[in-house]
C-alpha cells in the first residue's frame, strides 16, 4: 500500500505542476482575436482528464487520511484532522466545481449559467487544485500512516 501511496503522491504533485503552470502561462498566448473562446482547447483536452483523475485520487486518499485522522476518543480536535479535513473537504468542493464545468464544457446544449461564470469556476478551480495537491501528494509521498 505504501508504493500505491507513493504513487498517488507523484501524480497529484505531477498535477499540480502542469495545471498551475499551464493556467499562468496561458494569458501568455491567448488569442482573444480568434472565434470561439480563444484558449487552447487540445492542451486544456489533455489537462482536463488528468485533472479528474487527481481529482478523484485526491478525495479517495484524501478520505483515507480523514477517516484515519479520527481519534480514540472522537472528540479531540489535532493538527493532522484539521489538515485530513480541510484537504479532503477542498479536493471534494473544488472537484464539484471541476466536474460540472467539464461536463458543462462537454456538452453544447447545457448552458445553465453564463460564460463570464464558467470562466471564473475555471479559474477558481485551476488555482485552488494545485494549492491542495501539493501538500496532499507530499504527505503521501512520506508514507507515514
Amino acid at each position: 500500500m505504501d508504493i500505491i501511496k507513493r504513487i498517488v503522491g507523484v501524480i497529484l504533485i505531477i498535477a499540480a505542476i502542469v495545471l498551475a503552470v499551464h493556467m499562468l502561462v496561458e494569458p501568455l498566448y491567448f488569442d482573444s482575436g480568434t472565434t470561439g473562446s480563444g484558449y487552447n482547447e487540445s492542451v486544456w483536452a489533455l489537462i482536463n482528464p488528468l485533472t479528474a483523475l487527481a481529482t478523484v485520487l485526491g478525495v479517495v486518499f484524501g478520505y483515507v487520511r480523514m477517516r484515519k485522522s479520527v481519534s480514540e476518543d472522537g472528540a479531540t480536535v489535532t493538527r493532522e484532522l484539521l489538515a485530513a479535513n480541510t484537504q479532503f473537504y477542498g479536493v471534494l468542493f473544488l472537484g464539484i466545481l471541476f466536474f460540472y464545468n467539464w461536463f458543462n464544457l462537454l456538452s453544447s446544449d447545457f448552458n445553465a449559467v453564463g460564460p463570464d461564470a464558467v470562466a471564473l469556476v475555471w479559474i477558481t478551480i485551476d488555482a485552488g487544485l494545485p494549492i491542495i495537491w501539493v501538500p496532499m501528494g507530499l504527505n503521501l509521498l512520506k508514507g507515514d500512516d
